[in-house]
């Protein structure tokens, strides 16, 4: 057994030095703009361009596109951030010119011939949409490009407050380019799908979806890595001929776009702090009948008279594990008064759960299942943790998305002052 690792590590060597022997520099102009292209040339006939995200070029593409070369996909890896003097942020995406996409598009395709995929990750699907939507429009036979991959697309203008309505950006509603999407199942954004293929195929864009189990956004390049995602990442290159396979079968045919795209907001400027604010919504909230992890069934309606923590968490989210502590100091601080605290848990079965509440944090408050989502898309859960603070009268007072030390003095003296309050 040994030996065959050690012989299938030499041949992964040994093609790896073969492809970075052969890959190129290439420098593509678009307007006064020098675009430096790692290409990557590969004897079968399709080209994937692939766009770093808003966390930059990571190792792991350089290690795909040697993998893809195997696989007789040639691939360029383009950085648009050092092409524009960008500094490598999420609002940084927006500001890549429309133009420096087609450029691309039209030079990989003037110089192989071959059939074109856009792939990337998160917020690098905007500006290869609205870059493909400005081609589209200018190029008189659309040759080449035959649709995108898209890894953990956010498609969403930022991650709303709780209360306030999600947006999706405006070129989500106005693009008609094929689309495959590989969306990770551990992520709040896999409760969007329905949303945001709706809005793609309402504007012409043929859309195939794969989730993958058990995984997380950016699993291919996470420090903290699960075996499972390591495994997932080594699929990833057959996952990707496969995408482009089926935006192959798909009828090649010049597509009409949308003219008129409404302008998109200003892109935020630095990360949103989480604190716990004033609730922006509607202040009676939606039905919570849900089970515990006992099988007690718990109604949230029965709760009148005391101040409710509620916690929308999941075991994989690292912002979740890191406040649970600070919401048991905070039940142990309260205790004996009308407060407490349900920590309602994004559809992980229960061993799990029990698992978790074993090995990583010990909790002193009832965990309640939402198996299937119901409880997140009632109260809109947009991002994890969400949590939601209800006063004695049963109404959202206070709100917050992300985690935070829920015994600070500040947190305590909100809370204690809707407990003091009268029923």
């Amino acid at each position: 057994m040994l030996r065959l690792l050690i012989l299938y590590l030499s041949l992964f060597l040994l093609n790896l030095s073969n492809a970075l022997a052969d890959n190129q520099h290439l420098s593509i102009h678009a307007g006064d703009t020098e675009i430096t292209v790692e290409r990557f040339p590969a004897k079968g006939k399709r080209l994937f361009i692939w766009l770093p995200s808003e966390a930059g070029r990571q190792g792991i593409n350089t290690t795909l596109a040697t993998q893809l070369v195997a696989q007789g996909i040639e691939t360029w890896l383009a950085d648009l951030f050092e092409a524009n003097f960008l500094p490598i942020v999420e609002s940084s995406m927006e500001q890549i010119p429309v133009e420096q996409i087609g450029a691309l598009i039209d030079a990989a395709y003037s110089k192989t011939r071959k059939d074109i995929y856009l792939v990337t990750t998160g917020r690098g699907a905007i500006p290869f949409l609205r870059g493909a939507r400005h081609w589209q429009m200018q190029a008189t036979s659309q040759q080449g490009l035959r649709g995108a991959i898209l890894i953990s697309p956010k498609f969403f203008v930022e991650t709303p407050d709780p209360g306030v309505e999600s947006r999706l950006m405006p070129i989500v509603e106005s693009t008609n380019l094929p689309l495959f999407i590989i969306q990770p199942k551990l992520s709040p954004w896999v409760w969007k799908l329905p949303l945001t293929v709706a809005a793609l195929e309402g504007s012409g864009s043929d859309v195939f979806v794969q989730r993958l189990p058990r995984v997380r956004d950016r699993f291919h390049f996470r420090a903290d890595a699960t075996a499972r995602e390591d495994e997932v990442t080594a699929s990833l290159p057959a996952l990707l001929r496969h995408a482009s396979q089926l935006l192959n079968s798909l009828p090649q045919q010049k597509r009409t776009v949308a003219t008129n795209v409404a302008k998109p907001p200003p892109p935020r400027v630095g990360k949103k702090e989480s604190q716990l604010q004033a609730y922006r919504g509607h202040p009676i909230p939606p039905a919570l009948r849900l089970k515990d992890l006992q099988g007690n069934s718990i109604d949230l309606q029965q709760l009148r008279g005391q101040v409710v923590l509620l916690n929308f968490w999941a075991s994989w989210c690292p912002p979740c594990v890191y406040e649970m502590p600070s919401m048991a100091r905070l039940m142990t601080r309260l205790k004996g008064q009308p407060f407490t605290i349900l920590a309602v848990n994004m559809a992980e079965d229960k061993s799990t759960i029990r698992n978790f509440i074993r090995t990583k944090v010990k909790v002193n408050f009832p965990i309640i299942m939402d198996k299937d989502g119901a409880a997140l898309k009632r109260w809109q859960v947009f991002a994890f943790p969400t949590s939601y603070v209800i006063d004695r009268q049963g109404k959202i007072r206070y709100a917050l998305f992300g985690g935070i030390e829920w015994d600070k003095a500040d947190i305590v003296g909100k809370i204690t002052a809707l407990i003091k309050e009268s029923n």
